[in-house]
């Protein structure tokens, strides 16, 4: 997922300042950049960035002008006020503002920002899928088990059978764990090893072993999981998200 973004401020320094805070973050394009109101119009219309980082006080136009203007756009933009005067939060968000950034900016606070702005595109942008499975059925012992994908840790293949750990008990099933695989894709569960399938939001440590391959170490759970190196990349970007 990429971000297209513009960075609308007066101030040459403030603008290469804020420039370098979200090229550190590989989901951020900045597509253009402009030093006044007159100028941020005419980029927005040629590069239509996702979300404009906007100065209040920008010459003749102020920000909060521009950001009046942006909102009659049948597609306007996502805007985030980035400037020196607190004094203006409350008028600023009557324009949906996803944020209020101060200067001087804080690397922290940007990063929040960018968090916020990702998981909101993520949410607009990822299709429509089958609706997640809310119970998984596991047929054991001539019976089938309801368990809830939330409770699962993760699973792992063991000779002929799949395991499958939850906070209560652990299950065997037949089904091989590339099928349920399958049936857990959109339940944030991530392969991260051809024998193992792990519930990311039980993540708390990622561990370096030998080999460019990494250990996980989950919540509740004193066994390490193996991480291969060719999934590890992966596993960061969605751990990091």
């Amino acid at each position: 997922m990429r971000i297209r973004v513009m960075v609308v401020d007066d101030e040459p320094l403030s603008r290469e300042e804020l420039k370098h805070l979200l090229n550190a973050y590989q989901q951020i394009d900045i597509v253009a950049e402009a030093d006044c109101g007159e100028s941020a119009l005419e980029k927005l219309l040629r590069f239509q960035p996702d979300v404009v980082f906007l100065d209040i006080e920008i010459g003749e136009m102020s920000g909060l002008s521009l950001a009046e203007m942006l909102q009659q756009l049948k597609q306007p933009p996502r805007i985030v006020f980035a400037t020196a005067y607190p004094n203006y939060a409350v008028e600023a968000f009557r324009y949906e503002a996803v944020d209020y950034l101060l200067k001087p900016f804080d690397e922290a606070q940007v990063n929040e920002t960018v968090m916020r702005l990702i998981r909101q595109f993520q949410k607009e942008r990822e299709p429509f899928s089958e609706i997640p499975i809310r119970k998984l059925a596991i047929e054991e012992d001539e019976r089938i088990v309801y368990v809830s994908p939330h409770d699962i840790l993760y699973c792992y293949r063991e000779t002929k059978e799949t395991v499958i750990v939850t906070k209560q008990k652990t299950y065997h099933t037949k089904v091989p764990l590339k099928e349920l695989e399958q049936k857990l894709k959109d339940n944030l569960f991530f392969r991260t090893h051809k024998s193992y399938l792990v519930n990311i939001e039980k993540v708390e440590q990622l561990t370096p072993w030998f080999n460019g391959a990494y250990q996980l170490t989950l919540t509740g759970v004193s066994d390490k999981i193996p991480v291969s190196r060719n999934y590890v990349k992966l596993l960061r970007k969605k751990l990091e998200l």
